[in-house]
């Protein structure tokens, strides 16, 4: 390229350029508190900028969900309690109408006590949150069981989807965080029955025997709401350890957020201080080298020749 400027001023003009860059730089970054905002900038650092970008998404993701879990996992444990609650009164019920003393009306009275604790109990197995049914399993949008009194244990099951939605653990891996309502309330023999411990058919059991005025019957339900009453306890159990593995990963994932954002930070972050001072100090060297050029004679030897 052919050009008229001479030496000099070619080194003046390309100093100017280096100057007016780092000021344009150190302006951007004040401006924005970043010191990457185009790939262009740190093309080396993209692809882990663009992975702790990532990271910290799916890391948003997994604390959003663990904020629902830990939501229903709770729900799930107050239902619980409740129906442990249901279960000692009907225990209560039970010891009641086993005494020789008390005549069939008594009885009848209380077998309309334990059908209004069946109706409750269904309730509780049909617990739901944000309109999600806890114990329906993966068909979370309707009821598992509703109340039908001629069923053998009182109940009739609406729902048969099975519980298999994981939660993600942000260090990795994932952990069940729900059980269904046959699990819970209605657990079954290989043959279909009612299993000993079966909550729905113990209450239905002891309403059965009080309308038949059956002080042995009733006196016999003992054992089975006894063991209803274990099954239910082992329920709330496993929520209760689901809630402490939701507040670990919980703890985790905050852990984790601070982390991916104190990298990113320092990847893309100016040093807003440090870069005002390049600014000063870029227009101070752009304004005495403009002085300096200025003050510099603009005729030649030849010129004084002439």
């Amino acid at each position: 390229m052919i050009t008229n400027l001479d030496g000099p001023s070619e080194l003046f003009l390309a100093d100017m350029g280096r100057i007016q860059r780092r000021i344009a730089d150190a302006s951007r970054q004040v401006s924005s508190g970043k010191k990457i905002l185009t790939p262009s900038d740190a093309p080396d650092v993209i692809e882990p900028l663009l992975e702790l970008r990532a990271g910290l998404k799916r890391n948003a993701q997994i604390r959003s969900n663990l904020a629902l879990a830990k939501t229903e996992a709770s729900s799930a444990d107050s239902a619980l309690t409740t129906a442990v609650k249901l279960m000692d009164r009907a225990r209560t019920l039970a010891a009641q109408g086993a005494n020789s003393t008390l005549d069939a009306a008594g009885r009848q009275s209380l077998a309309q006590e334990i059908a209004s604790l069946q109706d409750q109990m269904v309730a509780c197995s049909n617990t739901a949150v944000q309109g999600r049914f806890l114990f329906s399993g993966d068909q979370s949008d309707s009821p598992a069981y509703r109340v039908d009194l001629t069923a053998d244990n009182g109940a009739a099951q609406v729902s048969t989807a099975e519980a298999t939605r994981q939660i993600e653990h942000p260090a990795g891996g994932s952990f069940a965080a729900a059980k269904t309502a046959r699990d819970i309330f209605d657990p079954r023999n290989l043959d279909g029955s009612c299993a000993t411990d079966n909550v729905f058919a113990a209450l239905n059991g002891l309403r059965l025997a009080l309308v038949d005025n059956d002080r042995d019957a009733v006196a016999a339900s003992a054992t089975s709401l006894q063991q209803a009453s274990a099954r239910l306890g082992a329920a709330q159990a496993f929520y209760g350890t689901v809630q402490g593995r939701i507040q670990d990963a919980q703890s985790y994932a905050d852990a984790l957020d601070t982390r991916l954002q104190t990298e990113l930070g320092q990847k893309e972050d100016a040093d807003v201080a440090a870069a005002a001072t390049e600014l000063t100090q870029a227009n101070t060297q752009l304004q005495a080298a403009f002085q300096m050029k200025a003050g510099l004679p603009t005729k030649s030897l030849f010129d004084y020749l002439a």
